[in-house]
């Protein structure tokens, strides 16, 4: 017998969020806005932060006309900064259901190239990414908290990275740093936050075809040494991170907190191998 629903009702509405609203930081470029055009995509209120007004503007062309995106010009680094966009959400909206503390960059080479081995690397460049990868995430996620807490509900999420779970010949010092700390940053979070019913966990990426990666066509040498470290034979692609993204901001969710969910192709499977001796050329990207 039949129960009136339409087939697939119940599991829509598992992952539905639809009247939900949500933030992307770094949602500008690569999986940020992955993440953010699939929230929007489906129905969700989506307000994206990036430092780079061209890829504001961009994104205002490619999804302006849903009615459901609304930018901001903001840098994680600046903790006042970030505390005046949650502020600025709030009151708009009277709540914010998701925060995704995405916005990241890479700086230095790894411990594969010559000017990355640790007495050598540049502390400029340590010093500038720890601002973004760390800092930018933990400004992100207490000024998230200050309002789920009073709301009783609320998913943050972490774009962490597969080089924040082991060593990696291929990213910088900092960047390894960076990320491990944030894996650890979101658990204790998860305990903390769980009493409010506030959900924390975080995304690993593997290679992916991003700014930092290679956006759009890499040269082929580094796309062959990226791909080399997946065991499917590839990098990925952002739109491959919107079904974990939409699963984390919605009910299907509910249960899931303190996790770390690699999305790597497999890299974790084995051992990274160090590069030849010339190594990637040093980076200076954002996500």
């Amino acid at each position: 017998m039949s129960d009136g629903r339409e087939p697939g009702g119940a599991l829509q509405e598992l992952f539905d969020v639809r009247a939900t609203v949500a933030l992307v930081t770094g949602g500008g470029s690569g999986l940020g806005k992955a993440i953010a055009t699939a929230l929007v995509e489906c129905g969700a209120r989506v307000v994206v932060a990036d430092r780079d007004q061209d890829r504001l503007d961009r994104m205002v062309e490619q999804l302006g006309a849903t009615g459901r995106l609304e930018v901001s010009r903001t840098d994680v680094a600046d903790a006042a900064a970030v505390d005046e966009l949650v502020d600025g959400v709030v009151a708009r909206h009277g709540r914010i259901d998701s925060v995704f503390a995405n916005a990241g960059i890479a700086r230095g080479a790894g411990p594969g190239h010559p000017s990355g081995q640790l007495d050598t690397f540049d502390m400029a460049d340590w010093t500038a990414l720890l601002d973004v990868n760390l800092y930018g995430v933990l400004n992100t996620m207490r000024a998230a908290a200050r309002h789920m807490k009073r709301q009783r509900a609320g998913s943050i999420v972490v774009t962490a990275s597969t080089a924040g779970l082991r060593a990696d010949p291929l990213v910088s010092y900092s960047y390894v740093v960076a990320k491990a700390a944030v894996v650890n940053l979101t658990r204790q979070a998860a305990l903390d936050l769980a009493r409010w019913r506030v959900r924390v966990n975080a995304i690993a990426p593997g290679p992916f075809r991003t700014a930092i990666g290679g956006e759009g066509r890499p040269d082929p040498a580094k796309e062959a040494m990226w791909s080399s470290m997946v065991p499917l034979g590839r990098m990925g692609d952002p739109r491959e991170i919107q079904g974990l993204a939409v699963l984390l901001a919605s009910p299907a969710s509910s249960f899931m907190t303190g996790g770390v969910y690699p999305v790597d192709g497999g890299a974790l499977l084995q051992a990274p191998a160090l590069p030849d001796e010339a190594g990637p050329p040093r980076t200076q990207f954002e996500r």
